[in-house]
């Protein structure tokens, strides 16, 4: 079999850059570039993104990595993106019609309250695997027929489309020519039957979402459509693969076998283990699709999904009025041993997983004359890793099998002082990623899955993987001691919410 030859353009669209990598057939980056994005907050715990911004966003990170090698040879495309992040735009023109509605947007908490209220959250959860909670796209989509003038009208002619951001990226590289999703990001809207992975009409009637608007679902790895001439982006290079962000990241980890389990560790954080059938959760966790290689191989996963985690450190650093918020609270957090008792719980739009709790509220516990802002960095960066063993501690027991160590990945992940007292508050090694990239690392093993540079997943497997490991170092006193601390923080969060 002749060896197919040629490189993986990469397209990592996330809540506050956008990367495109150029990745070669042994799984290294031969260039990369990013681009900044805003968001905006109109209203308390609303969030939104420009769709046009976004765009521009991967057409100049595009352009940027490929200038930046003399011969990209370029065999195919893929994408990996934020979830859950949905918008609307006109089939006719390709112009977004109103904001992206971010992953991290509460404004739909009383919709998802009046459906608990109703009694359907149990019901909704057998058929999606997902709890009801505004992070999930289909009471955002919505939100926007209700608000955008005429947007039912033109939804259920087909004049509009809606889509989360790997529908929106293709569309654009197409030309306008595809309209469709993977199955991740499909899993991920709770208008997916888990058990028969088609949108199911009872929940399309339930959401009031007109099924001419929705994408056509498509497997994570295949070619899904061909480039349109875009900058120094050719036309006619297959798009092959579309994956969510955390899913990527755990195929990029090559985390292909029950038992394994990965943290990304981003804006918010994700924990992801894959499972052979669907597992639904009792202890709020999310059951979800971790990638399909074709329409009949399908590997399952359960989930925690954490909505503030590396973002509490952006912004203490705001609030403190550092010149480098983030870089600032690493830097502040060095000049203390520990926390000092001082906890910091950022329920800034609620808690996610495993409470699902809207009406909780960031709080800080346990100041006392000494605390100083080292004690507040320092707490902040603990509270990603506490929120990480929430959500480990419920994995291990519904996964039904032993998590003998952790893989992290995401930018967050470089913080070695973070990995550590991860490592030691669940108690388990931690291997980090040598690379910060492993989402669009799994998207372009996808990719390459599908045009033939790699063939199976032992293959991939066996491409060098660097990993750095850190031992929990805490005796399990001090480690229950300090978990206890941070459960009571939590208590003190959700105080009068329930």
């Amino acid at each position: 079999m002749v060896e197919q030859r040629g490189n993986i353009l990469a397209i990592d669209q996330g809540t506050t850059n956008t990367k495109v990598l150029l990745i070669d057939r042994h799984g290294q980056i031969l260039a990369q570039a990013a681009r900044p994005l805003e968001q905006r907050y109109p209203q308390p715990a609303w969030v939104e993104q420009d769709a046009s911004a976004i765009w521009r966003s991967v057409r100049k990170a595009i352009d940027a990595c490929l200038g930046a090698v003399a011969d990209p040879e370029v065999a195919a495309i893929a994408i990996t993106n934020q979830r859950e992040s949905v918008m609307a735009w006109e089939r006719d023109s390709g112009k977004p019609v109103g904001p992206v509605i971010g992953w991290q947007c509460r404004r739909t908490a009383d919709f998802c309250a009046e459906l608990r209220t109703r009694g359907l959250n149990a019901w909704l959860a057998a058929r999606t695997g997902l709890t009801v909670d505004p992070l999930f796209s289909a009471s955002k989509m919505r939100w926007l027929l209700t608000h955008l003038p005429d947007a039912e009208r033109r939804a259920e002619r087909g004049e509009l489309c809606f889509g989360t951001m790997d529908s929106w990226v293709l569309w654009n590289l197409t030309g306008g020519s595809v309209h469709a999703c993977d199955l991740t990001n499909a899993s991920r809207t709770q208008l997916l039957d888990i058990q028969t992975l088609q949108w199911s009409e009872e929940l399309l009637q339930l959401f009031g979402i007109p099924r001419a608007a929705l994408p056509a679902i498509r497997p994570s790895s295949g070619i899904v459509g061909k480039s349109t001439a875009i900058g120094r982006l050719p036309a006619g290079i297959p798009i092959a693969s579309m994956i969510g962000d955390s899913h990527g990241a755990l195929f990029g980890q090559a985390g292909f076998v029950v038992g394994s389990v990965k943290a990304t560790y981003g804006t918010g954080s994700s924990l992801m283990t894959p499972t052979p059938a669907p597992v639904l959760s009792q202890h709020g966790l999310s059951t979800t699709i971790a990638w399909a290689l074709s329409a009949d191989q399908v590997t399952y996963a359960l989930e925690g999904n954490i909505s503030v985690s590396g973002a509490v450190v952006q912004w203490l650093g705001e609030v403190l009025d550092l010149a480098d918020p983030a870089e600032g609270v690493a830097n502040l957090a060095t000049h203390v041993a520990d926390a000092g008792g001082v906890y910091l719980v950022p329920a800034f739009v609620g808690l996610g997983a495993p409470y699902w709790n809207d009406a909780a509220r960031g709080v800080i516990s346990g100041l006392t004359r000494g605390s100083s802002a080292a004690h507040l960095a320092r707490a902040a960066i603990e509270s990603i890793a506490y929120q990480v063993r929430d959500v480990f501690d419920v994995m291990q027991t519904e996964a039904g099998v032993d998590l003998t160590a952790l893989l992290a990945d995401g930018g967050a992940s470089r913080n070695d002082m973070l990995m550590q007292f991860q490592a030691d508050i669940i108690g388990r090694p931690l291997l980090r990623s040598a690379s910060a990239e492993a989402s669009p690392l799994g998207a372009a093993y996808l990719a390459g899955l599908a045009v033939g540079i790699w063939r199976t997943l032992d293959e991939l497997a066996a491409l060098p993987r660097s990993r750095e490991r850190f031992e929990p170092q805490m005796s399990p006193e001090e480690r229950n001691d300090r978990y206890s601390g941070w459960q009571r923080a939590v208590a003190r969060a959700t105080l009068g919410t329930t």
